[in-house]
């Protein structure tokens, strides 16, 4: 049997020999695009100079704005995050929070518990964190959660008329709604 060129099998057949690489047949060659032009100066007169220094300085310019905003980029997901880890420590100590409102409620307080307890409250309010939530406030679902409801002719609109728990905020986020009793207006009889 013979090879479709004709010759025996297992004949070597000659390897055809290319022609030398033309980089100017391979234009978007990457290796191409990374070494610098081939020409020298006496080659270029100076309006190639100027056009390749002004390409250039787009260049570099280019670069340098899109490292500034890559470092604005990290600055804002590094506060991002930093807001995102107080808000997790803050949202567990509400409950220790609540504990401390309710004893100071009853006045059961000491002395050493009044010093501790006010250096919570500092401290937490020094990262932000605020409390909402008084009797006489117009009652808002988005940052309170009612208990309970009863009829009022005192009020002309949905009231807080008392607070069982105040609502927390860190700066924009809500933590943890208050929780009222609403009064609401009479029905018109």
């Amino acid at each position: 049997m013979t090879h479709p060129t004709g010759s025996p099998p297992g004949t070597r057949l000659p390897v055809p020999v290319s022609a030398p690489y033309d980089p100017r047949a391979h234009p978007t060659d990457p290796v191409l695009r990374l070494r610098p032009p081939s020409s020298t100066a006496t080659e270029t007169g100076p309006g190639q100079l100027g056009a390749q220094l002004a390409e250039r300085t787009a260049d570099l310019q280019r670069v340098k704005a899109e490292y500034d905003n890559y470092r604005k980029r990290v600055r804002r997901d590094r506060l991002a995050v930093r807001e995102i880890a107080v808000a997790n420590v803050v949202r567990e100590l509400l409950p220790v929070l609540d504990t401390v409102t309710q004893v100071r409620r009853h006045g059961d307080m000491t002395d050493g518990f009044v010093a501790v307890s006010d250096a919570l409250e500092t401290h937490l309010a020094a990262l932000g964190l605020r409390s909402f939530g008084e009797p006489g406030e117009a009652f808002d679902p988005t940052v309170h959660e009612a208990l309970s409801q009863s009829r009022s002719a005192d009020v002309d609109r949905p009231t807080c008329a008392q607070v069982v728990r105040p609502g927390y905020r860190l700066g924009d986020q809500l933590l943890s709604p208050a929780l009222v009793i609403v009064a609401a207006p009479s029905e018109p009889g």
